[in-house]
């Protein structure tokens, strides 16, 4: 008894230190040569914002719309089911380091042939019933640590699931954000354009009775008429382009095809700017290792983390695994005395397995575990170089559409006085018509213009908090 003693403990402990031991890769973050902090733009102030960031628009119909999309868009519905997924697959892996219990009730009927080898015995019945009740135990010793690693895998796609489910809802509130804006430009488009229209319609009115007076050449007044249909051509092209952006925006909320196709998403206003976006969204000074909580990075490591664990799960295949299965219950002839002491059976059985020869085949899922973790790897590092990529254009161009608003706004002020000042002239007998045509003609151009440079900086905002993975808050 002491030797069966003594063996027992040995084998006790060669378990626990096998259990120690995992064939994995010490995973390291690998070293990134990041800069120091950011470089923001000069003469802008900072401003610090939590998660809700689309709120430095201050505009409360944008907000609506944000919290629509994100209870309602497909995409980011089909993200959250894979985080459902991913989560249950994780359970199903851990499950596998537990002893599995399995509840088994067979009954069979058996006739035996009056015409075998071995003739029944005298008074035997031919057909004869069985009844058998048992509780079925199995259990893996995870001696090397495949199931511990792969369970450290599927744990780490959980977690790159869950970090891809936000890159999605970032996504998705830029588009949302853009998508509102480009809205609301081209309606400024459109009742540019309209109002232009009008005034050429009522300007080429005027001069058709100064033709039919004589006061005017018909090539004059063709050139008027002219103009007129061509700011008019304008507008069915503007309109097609705002019917085309709303439906994109309700598809983005999430809307019915019957909304889509009979609702409104926006209604037609005034595109004045926010106060709010002459604040700088990127205070400057801030450290580089912000940029790695970006959810798309994150994923990336978890992807790489997920890949160094399951070398060690492949890794295990090259050592012996060790089960142990039994069961325990009752086989009866009838099913009255099942469970009875007399039916009572059992059995416990331990199994090693150890591979000999299987002609490369553990060698090469080890290989291709280690070829899947190098690019895991690559793909991680890629992901940092064009996190900082994109940032860095996110800036630029933030202060860039800025300056380029500015400018157009500038020129459109000017050329609004430059109108008045031509219409002046032609009252005056200074200027011709066709003057004050051109100078209509620049306006339009000019507030169009003013009205896609201010889609372009508010879409540049937008662009910059997804660059950078959304908003943060003070201190973090």
């Amino acid at each position: 008894m002491s030797r069966f003693k003594l063996h027992g403990a040995a084998f006790a402990m060669a378990l626990t230190l096998a259990g120690c031991i995992n064939l994995a890769p010490k995973y390291q973050r690998p070293a990134a040569e990041l800069p120091a902090d950011w470089s923001a733009p000069e003469g802008q102030s900072a401003a610090t914002l939590g998660a809700q960031w689309w709120k430095i628009y201050g505009d409360t119909r944008l907000d609506r719309m944000v919290d629509e999309a994100l209870v309602h868009n497909a995409n980011l519905a089909v993200a959250v089911a894979r985080v459902d997924e991913a989560r249950a697959l994780l359970g199903e892996t851990r499950s596998d380091q537990f002893p599995a219990v399995d509840a088994v009730y067979g009954r069979q009927r058996t006739q035996s042939s009056l015409r075998s080898g071995t003739p029944l015995p005298a008074g035997a019945e031919r057909i004869t019933d069985s009844y058998r009740g048992t509780l079925d135990v199995s259990y893996e010793l995870d001696l090397w640590g495949r199931l511990r690693n792969a369970t450290k895998a599927a744990r780490a796609e959980l977690l790159a699931t869950e970090a891809a489910q936000e890159t999605v809802r970032i996504a998705l509130v830029a588009d949302v954000v853009q998508a509102y804006y480009s809205l609301r430009s081209l309606d400024e488009q459109v009742a540019a354009t309209q109002r232009s229209v009008s005034s050429r319609a009522e300007s080429l009115a005027l001069q058709k009775k100064r033709f039919d007076a004589g006061v005017i050449s018909e090539f004059e007044y063709r050139q008027l008429e002219a103009e007129e249909l061509a700011a008019r051509a304008q507008l069915p092209v503007l309109e097609q382009r705002r019917t085309q952006q709303e439906n994109a925006l309700a598809v983005l909320l999430g809307r019915s095809p019957r909304a889509i196709y009979t609702d409104t998403v926006v209604e037609k206003a005034a595109t004045d700017e926010p106060a709010g976006q002459q604040a700088l969204v990127v205070p400057a000074g801030l450290p580089s290792e912000l940029l790695l909580r970006r959810p798309d990075l994150v994923e990336a490591e978890q992807r790489l983390i997920a890949a160094n664990a399951r070398i060690g799960a492949a890794r295990a295949a090259y050592f012996p695994s060790v089960s142990i299965t039994g069961f325990f219950g009752g086989e009866s002839v009838a099913m009255s005395e099942l469970f009875t002491g007399p039916a009572g059976t059992w059995q416990a059985a331990a199994t090693l397995t150890q591979p000999i020869w299987n002609y490369k085949r553990v060698g090469s899922q080890v290989d291709a575990a280690n070829a899947r973790q190098r690019q895991a790897l690559a793909q991680y590092q890629g992901a940092i170089q064009n996190a900082f990529r994109d940032v860095r254009n996110a800036i630029v161009a933030q202060s860039k559409t800025r300056e380029q608003f500015d400018a157009e706004n500038l020129r459109a002020a000017t050329l609004r006085e430059a109108l008045r000042l031509a219409k002046l002239r032609y009252q005056s007998g200074v200027a011709s018509q066709l003057d004050v045509l051109d100078a209509e003609r620049n306006l339009l151009a000019a507030e169009l213009n003013r009205s896609d440079a201010l889609r372009a900086q508010r879409a540049a905002v937008a662009d910059l908090f997804k660059a950078l993975g959304g908003g943060w808050n003070p201190g973090s």
